[in-house]
């Protein structure tokens, strides 16, 4: 055992013995924490989840006990390199320490524990007409403590300010066990008080006010002034003038000078309305040029998003409706403007659009749709995400993320940038907050190339000569972390750098707080995650999107944590039940990519991490769609389940439900016998050995599949000569299960005058066995499927999963032979906007709530049953609900069953269960409907199908030209 291990076995039986909390130290844990958003990776020592704050004061003080350095973070989306430390325990305030104690609307204040995430926040402010000021992209995940340590802005700064702005006063635990309430300005004899204190903050208070008193023309002179400066240490806040304001000086100090126990936040005014001007520009320099000009009217934001950034949009999926009300140009400023009254933010819109105006070459549009105004939010929100790769399909890293200018000065920084970046044969997409002078921009390096390290390091050293020059600062918003602290001496004199030095270590003497960064930094060029050994390991998968590379696929994620947001989406259901990183999109990406290096996770597709961390998969592709970068974890789970699982034995519900299909073609030979198997003792020992939980019910067959019964419908009703063909793909779960979905479905059709066909053979689309990773099987079921099928007919899918199988798995394994198929494979729903456009469907009226299948939200999408709903009067509701938890296999095996709870009543089933008597309840899938069936205190969803079957049946009439 090395001397390292050792140090981490007894801190960790240490620490487990000492907290509440979690301790984990296992390489799992410390794969999933060694990266954030940057480029960078270092594995922890260990994990600790603190369950308060007493169990961060144990933490801390046995760390220190042991010699171990301490890693406050808290989403883990920080793009410097500044939330992962090597050999150092990692504090995780998220999962226990995440609440908003209080709310003052009096003082507009709110008192906050570290790991309360920014929107929480903002919801116990709401009520009161408050919201906190400052809002990063990431505000759905983000904590407040993490964005004190960055000093994080978001859109609104320019009107609210940056957090530094925005804080009252902090909470501290000292390297030492010492605890200290700072905050600021203060008055010269409130100064004299803390110099008075006993002990050790009064130690710290007079080493403090001392540094600050011995270098005043230092700090005065050598701190540039610009609304975006987070780069180094605030220390010009230590200024008298400024009142000796220690929580702005601590603000931005990412982790390295104190733990955050609490805070005390201000509060501003929300606005009661506002409107979006949008201003549209030939440029991005043209835009920036604007901006002076616009700031003295007040607008809450000025955002610059260039066009670069909508074709990377574009390259990544469909486009968003929303971009429809972007004004002619290649560059716009998104310019909120807010008043009491919708009059008053109107008058000041009109403002900023004569402003607009005045510029011949500029166009202007105003937007007072909230709907619309989200959409196109959450476009420029959704920029950290989409940058990351370039229109092309180039990959684009962080780096150079967040320079800042003064915003007089952005245009010619912009002109100059976009030279450098072409002198150095590089790319990037420009973005940010050009309101103060902020650029976001990702950038091509070569980081997986041989001399990858050189050109990152070439490039950043001349950027940063570049903004200097323009009396800039290296970082306007994220902090310098490892990509920037070394190049601090560029952007200071040498005295200001030793007095950062100075103040580091007036807080932590022992360096145990986030060591190497600020103060004696790591290379910038260092810990590079694309640094260190690749496997050269078998795929079975061709990942043509990344170039036949599983590792790129995996590279794909950058760590902006969409996927632990867990107030919305369908992205990812497993960590919404969990809260464990491990069992997030990221954290499970991180680890693939750590099995495909070979350290940490030295046993390839073997490893029982990886596996582990993938048991809790459910499969439900909304990451593939969801995640700005579009990782596919579902497809990767197929793969390692097939790997690691060839020429191995398989764990039992992969030969039960895996191969379910089959086992429901021999059952239908006698279903009444099977029922009363499943129904009887026996059914206990048959669910243990197919690996299904005991407390899932088995699904009832019924008498006569759908198969058998169509070939007596067509006996006895002839298919309408001349009617449109239409082949109707009969699922296995609805062809073996709940064969009343594809009757109805049949029904609806022929009443509109489509003749009905099925294959000439048994289908399947071979889902099973891909979820579960038998993928030669999967081809084999493919193959056989496509060859009974006619040409040229559309074949219309009811299952959603199915129907989406058939649409990109079917590629993805069969190659081109696969395509022209899945071309023609329309849902039910898509059938009927587009095979029936002309016709009057059958009026359904009422209310519904509907449960959207999460393959069809990620792969099929849901526009067209949203226009079946208005043809056919529904008032529908669709729940943000995200996966049903039950998941085709995923819900009925052991182990799974109280994930699979977990994710459903999380929405659905509350929603469910308090929909009115007479609301329909929605649902295509048959695992929705399954799990409401089971769950859902007796209430059943229906398939489209069967409410239009129901209306047809409930109203006269035949089908006729729409008017």
């Amino acid at each position: 055992m090395t001397q390292h291990s050792a140090v981490g076995t007894e801190l960790a039986r240490a620490l487990a013995a000492a907290l509440r909390g979690e301790v984990r130290f296992g390489p799992a844990e410390r794969t999933v924490y060694s990266h954030d958003a940057s480029n960078y990776r270092q594995l922890p020592l260990g994990v600790v989840k603190p369950a308060d704050s007493d169990d961060v004061r144990a933490a801390l003080a046995l760390c220190r006990e042991h010699g171990v350095p301490v890693v406050a973070r808290g989403a883990g989306t920080s793009i410097g390199g500044q939330a992962v430390g090597p050999g150092a325990v990692v504090l995780d305030f998220r999962r226990h320490l995440g609440r908003v104690l209080s709310v003052d609307p009096e003082r507009r204040l709110a008192r906050v524990e570290p790991g309360t995430v920014l929107d929480d926040l903002q919801a116990a402010a709401r009520p009161y007409g408050l919201r906190f000021g400052p809002d990063p992209s990431t505000h759905s995940r983000c904590t407040l403590g993490g964005m004190i340590g960055n000093d994080s802005c978001g859109a609104h700064s320019v009107a609210w300010g940056r957090t530094a702005d925005n804080v009252e006063t902090l909470d501290l635990l000292l390297a030492d066990g010492t605890e200290l309430t700072v905050g600021g300005p203060l008055s010269p004899a409130a100064r004299g008080r803390l110099r008075e204190l006993p002990g050790r903050p009064g130690e710290v208070h007079r080493a403090l006010q001392e540094l600050a008193d011995r270098n005043l023309a230092a700090l005065r002179q050598g701190m540039p002034q610009l609304p975006r400066r987070t780069s180094g240490y605030a220390l010009d806040a230590l200024l008298p003038e400024r009142g000796h304001d220690l929580a702005r000086a601590l603000t931005g100090t990412e982790g390295t000078c104190a733990l955050l126990l609490g805070a005390t936040v201000k509060l501003v005014e929300q606005p009661a309305a506002r409107v979006l001007v949008v201003a549209g520009y030939p440029d991005e320099t043209a835009a920036a040029d604007a901006v002076p000009a616009l700031l003295p009217l007040g607008p809450l934001t000025v955002e610059g998003m260039s066009g670069d950034l909508i074709a990377a949009l574009l390259a990544a999926g469909p486009r968003p409706p929303a971009l429809d009300r972007l004004p002619d140009g290649d560059c716009w400023l998104f310019m909120e403007a807010g008043g009491a009254t919708v009059a008053q933010a109107l008058d000041a819109a009109r403002a900023l659009v004569d402003a607009v105006r005045r510029e011949r070459t500029a166009t202007a549009a105003v937007v007072t749709d909230p709907a619309e105004q989200r959409q196109l939010w959450g476009v420029r929100e959704a920029g950290a995400g989409i940058v990351t790769r370039l229109p092309g399909g180039g990959e684009a890293w962080p780096g150079w993320e967040d320079s800042a200018v003064p915003p007089e000065r952005l245009g010619d920084y912009l002109r100059d940038l976009r030279g450098l970046l072409r002198r150095s044969g590089l790319r990037g997409v420009p973005y940010g907050h050009f309101g103060e002078g902020c650029v976001h921009l990702r950038i091509d390096f070569p980081l997986t190339a041989p001399r990858g390290g050189r050109v990152f390091r070439e490039f950043l050293e001349q950027a940063a000569d570049l903004v200097v020059s323009y009396g800039g600062s290296l970082s306007g918003e994220h902090g310098d972390g490892q990509a920037r602290a070394e190049l601090l001496p560029r952007m200071y004199p040498p005295g200001i750098i030793a007095l950062f030095g100075g103040f580091k270590r007036i807080w932590d003497p022992e360096n145990l707080l986030n060591p190497g960064n600020l103060v004696d930094p790591r290379p910038l060029d260092a810990d590079l995650r694309f640094d260190g050994p690749v496997r050269d390991l078998p795929l079975a998968l061709p990942y043509e999107q990344d170039g036949g590379s599983l590792l790129k696929a995996v590279h794909r994620c950058v760590g902006v944590a969409k996927c632990v947001d867990t107030s919305t989406g369908v992205m990812c259901p497993s960590y919404m039940a969990t809260g464990e990183e491990r069992h997030s999109t990221r954290g499970r990406a991180r680890l693939l990519a750590e099995m495909l290096r070979g350290e940490a996770v030295p046993d390839g597709w073997r490893s029982e991490e990886v596996r582990e961390a993938l048991d809790l998969c459910l499969g439900c592709k909304g990451c593939a769609s969801d995640c700005p970068v579009h990782v596919d974890m579902a497809t990767y789970k197929a793969e390692f389940l097939y790997q690691h699982h060839r020429r191995r034995l398989r764990p039992a519900s992969h030969w039960s439900m895996g191969w379910l299909p089959l086992w429901l073609r021999g059952t239908a030979l006698a279903p009444g016998l099977a029922n009363r198997v499943a129904r009887s003792a026996a059914a206990g020992p048959l669910k243990r050995l197919a690996g299904v939980d005991g407390r899932r019910t088995l699904p009832v067959l019924p008498p006569e599949t759908f198969s058998r019964w169509f070939r007596r419908h067509r006996a006895a009703h002839p298919a309408p000569a001349g009617g449109q063909r239409v082949l109707l793909w009969p699922d296995t779960f609805a062809e073996h299960l709940q064969p009343e979905v594809l009757r109805a479905a049949v029904e609806v059709l022929e009443h509109l005058g489509f003749a009905v066909e099925l294959p000439t053979g048994p289908v399947c689309c071979g889902l099973t066995w891909v979820s579960t990773g038998q993928l030669d099987t999967a081809r084999r079921v493919m193959r056989r499927s496509l060859r009974a099928l006619p040409e040229g007919v559309p074949v219309v899918g009811l299952d959603p999963s199915c129907t989406a199988a058939l649409r990109e798995e079917v590629p993805k394994l069969l190659g081109p032979a696969g395509r022209p198929v899945a071309e023609r494979v329309r849902t039910f729903a898509e059938f009927l906007d587009e095979y029936a456009a002309g016709l009057e469907l059958p009026r359904a009226g009422g209310e519904a709530i509907t449960q959207t299948h999460c393959h069809q939200h990620a792969v099929l999408g849901t526009a067209a049953d949203r226009r079946i709903d208005a043809r056919i009067g529904l008032a529908n509701r669709v729940l943000d609900s995200g996966c049903c938890g039950l998941a085709g296999n995923f819900g009925f095996e052991r182990g799974h069953y109280e994930v699979s709870v977990a994710v459903a009543e999380r929405v659905l089933l509350p929603e469910v269960r308090a929909a009115a008597a007479g609301t329909v309840v929605l649902a295509d899938g048959f695992s929705c409907r399954t799990q409401i069936a089971q769950l859902g205190d007796g209430r059943r969803a229906l398939h489209l199908a069967e409410l239009l079957q129901r209306a047809l049946r409930a109203g006269p009439g035949e089908p006729r030209e729409r008017a």
